[in-house]
């Protein structure tokens, strides 16, 4: 049989709601304002492999990050870690310690309070792996060599450190409970380019090492080009192309998806018109009737206006789009 993915989504939805308190609400006789941040989401990630997820800030790639590791509780569908459900209390403790996350921020994701031995040292004593004192050193600083740190740099605090240096300290605390599974949320985003490289370095040599498995989140294409084995391309809460990671960049599909890599700086493109995204994201709040992207999409036309479109699998790709799926390439 084949081995069951690490990750399961399916059909993720989580709502929030963000309406004025009661009284105000009453007062003023307004309605309940719902945010579906996360809408009828579904993908698996195999073992070993990375599937990274893009797209504008608001598309809901951070939410489901968060969902991913149960800091979200699902309002609709449901999170399967190797088959086992997520929100299981049953399978929560033995599920807790096999996933982590990296965090966007390492400036505001570190204690500044705790040397860098207590931070990397937190999930060891919270899982219970080690007894001794001196065993939690002894592994505290092989995690911080693996990071390419010094293990002397435990007893500094984050503020001696470098934005790469703090990241490397998250990247180490998140190995820490030795995970099969980490979450991403745009790791290198504060970082600059330079140490950006490697950082993502870094990343895919721990990956090969032990095996891991990735949900890396980014709003950088070049950065998931080079880390993603496949990808997800989200716009207003929805997955609208998904498939191995080459597939996409070389031959995108959704109009969507052809936009954003249209806006990826390239020397061979010099003189070339582009086409930019235009307009602006609709609010999630209150979306459009039919695909939520047909009034910044090219390819649209009256049936994108009334419905939302399926998932269609073309190939190895799966595109949620009307003017794929009848053929349509040029603007009606």
């Amino acid at each position: 049989m084949a081995e069951p993915p690490v990750l399961e989504a399916v059909s993720l939805t989580r709502v929030f709601d963000v309406s004025r308190p009661w009284l105000q609400r009453t007062l003023s006789r307004e309605p309940r304002r719902l945010l579906r941040a996360v809408d009828d989401v579904s993908f698996a990630i195999a073992r070993g492999t990375t599937l990274a997820l893009v797209g504008e800030s608001g598309c809901g790639k951070s939410t489901i990050a968060r969902l991913s590791v149960g800091l979200h509780a699902p309002s609709d569908g449901s999170i399967l870690f190797e088959g086992q459900a997520l929100s299981s209390a049953r399978a929560q403790p033995a599920l807790r310690r096999r996933m982590n996350m990296i965090f966007q921020d390492p400036y505001a994701s570190l204690n500044p309070r705790w040397r860098i031995r207590d931070i990397v040292a937190e999930p060891i004593r919270a899982f219970h792996l080690l007894a001794g004192e001196a065993d939690i050193r002894a592994r505290v600083a092989a995690l911080l060599t693996q990071v390419r740190l010094a293990a002397a740099d435990g007893d500094k605090y984050p503020h001696e450190f470098s934005g790469g240096q703090r990241q490397r300290v998250s990247i180490a605390r998140a190995l820490s409970s030795e995970p099969d599974f980490l979450v991403c949320d745009e790791p290198t985003s504060a970082l600059d380019v330079s140490v950006q490289a490697q950082i993502l370095n870094l990343m895919k040599d721990l990956q090969q090492r032990f095996n891991l498995t990735y949900l890396f989140i980014s709003h950088n294409l070049a950065v998931v080009r080079h880390m993603a084995d496949r990808l997800g391309v989200m716009y207003l809460g929805r997955i609208v192309e998904i498939g191995p990671a080459e597939t996409i960049f070389a031959s995108p599909r959704h109009p969507y998806t052809r936009l954003l890599l249209d806006a990826i700086p390239d020397l061979a493109m010099m003189g070339q018109d582009r086409t930019p995204v235009g307009g602006e994201v609709p609010s999630p709040i209150d979306p459009p009737a039919g695909c939520p992207f047909h009034p910044r999409c090219p390819l649209a036309n009256d049936r994108c206006r009334v419905e939302k479109p399926d998932h269609t699998k073309i190939g190895t790709v799966q595109v949620a789009c009307h003017a794929v799926a009848e053929g349509r390439s040029a603007p009606s």
